[in-house]
């Protein structure tokens, strides 16, 4: 388990125009987004979501569109209906009945919650994969995303800040930058997962500052920001190790993914190398809303939660 100190700041602000207004630090420095610019222009695979899933995006941000248009789209793609109702009808949602159609789930849930859960559904494929490097399994970083997922939508809801679908996406995609560096700059990770598995740097970012020239938060901004995703995305993406550097209008869904990161890693959910915390600080759980005894039952209940998620989300 990691120490219950965060090491010194691995980056300092710099001017770059990466991450939209209202952050207390820009999320890259240019010459840094250059280069993750670089390796998520060589992975076609990763960094392009299924044509079908952006289009529910764009569905789902058009102000005229309707449940209608929604349910026509992913009756196109019954792999992907199926695996809608699927989460819908699961112990993880517990809604009464049993849900026959995309057109009721639409209904019951929102366009909203089934374009995060169609989002959801894309990003399994992305983590597939066996051991990288000693002491790190792709597979296992997904068990890991499942988890902060599952506990960021538990810990929104005690937060009653609404929008537990959202929540959870934002949970899942948190690491989704280590797949990038997996994916473009295998033999950099390598060499940054092996500093940490050896004691030579006190956190992931620094090794991957070293031996990548930008961290994790960093490709997962650019890669959010190239699915256009919402700016609360490349917020989490950016920030989730550091959420109090985010302005305190920002935080707030950085700081849940903040410590569901920590509770997975303390119930040993999947890969946990990545957190940097062995405990909750006071002052991201006051920017969270939340006492330290609420965050301590989440994390209580944590495990059983991510079985339910996990029974759902994994292939």
């Amino acid at each position: 388990m990691p120490q219950a100190t965060l090491s010194p700041p691995v980056s300092s602000p710099g001017s770059s125009p990466g991450l939209a207004p209202g952050s207390a630090a820009d999320w890259a420095e240019p010459a840094q987004i250059t280069l993750i610019n670089a390796a998520i222009a060589e992975i076609t695979q990763i960094a392009t979501l299924p044509e079908i899933t952006l289009q529910i995006i764009r569905l789902v941000e058009d102000p005229d569109s309707s449940a209608q248009d929604l349910n026509k789209i992913i009756t196109n793609d019954p792999a992907l209906g199926a695996r809608i109702l699927k989460v819908v009808n699961s112990a993880f949602y517990g809604l009464p009945g049993q849900i026959g159609s995309i057109n009721r789930a639409i209904v019951l849930l929102g366009l909203n919650a089934v374009k995060n859960i169609a989002i959801a559904a894309s990003l399994a494929k992305l983590f597939r994969g066996g051991q990288i490097c000693p002491g790190f399994i792709a597979r296992d970083l997904w068990q890991h995303s499942i988890a902060v997922a599952t506990g960021t939508r538990r810990l929104a809801k005690e937060a009653d800040l609404g929008l537990p679908d959202e929540a959870f996406l934002a949970g899942l995609i948190h690491d989704l930058g280590i797949m990038i560096e997996v994916q473009a700059r295998r033999p950099k990770f390598i060499a940054a997962w092996a500093q940490l598995e050896s004691g030579r740097s006190a956190t992931l970012r620094q090794a991957e500052l070293l031996t990548l020239g930008a961290t994790h938060e960093q490709f997962g901004a650019a890669l959010c920001k190239n699915w256009k995703f919402p700016s609360s995305f490349i917020y989490v993406t950016g920030f989730h190790h550091r959420p109090l550097e985010l302005a305190p209008q920002h935080r707030v869904l950085a700081c849940l993914v903040h410590i569901a990161d920590i509770l997975a890693a303390q119930q040993k959910l999947g890969c946990t190398r990545t957190v940097e915390f062995a405990e909750v600080p006071d002052d991201v759980a006051k920017a969270a809303g939340l006492s330290q005894a609420t965050i301590e039952k989440v994390g209580k209940l944590l495990p059983e939660a991510v079985t339910d998620a996990g029974t759902v989300m994994t292939d």
